[in-house]
């Protein structure tokens, strides 16, 4: 059987994340959601790592505001 991969929205995983916070048992959050434990604890880690530059999108790489400045000032710079 093939398994389909599911995507899920920068919202999606922010407001996820938000809930989190404020819930005891992740596992149930994570039932409700429709969403393993695992992947509900590896967005709360990358987004205390990456902050407002979690979840950039298909293909787009994750940095810190830090990582996005240095970025723009060398595009700038070329």
């Amino acid at each position: 059987m093939i398994k389909v991969r599911r995507k899920y929205d920068r919202i999606f995983k922010e407001r996820a994340v938000e809930l989190s916070k404020n819930r005891k048992n992740l596992s149930e959050l994570a039932r409700e959601l429709g969403i393993s434990a695992a992947q509900l604890y590896k967005w709360r880690k990358e987004s205390e790592e990456f902050g407002s530059g979690s979840f950039p999108g298909n293909g787009n790489m994750k940095q810190t505001p830090e990582q996005e400045r240095i970025s723009f000032l060398e595009k700038k710079l070329k």
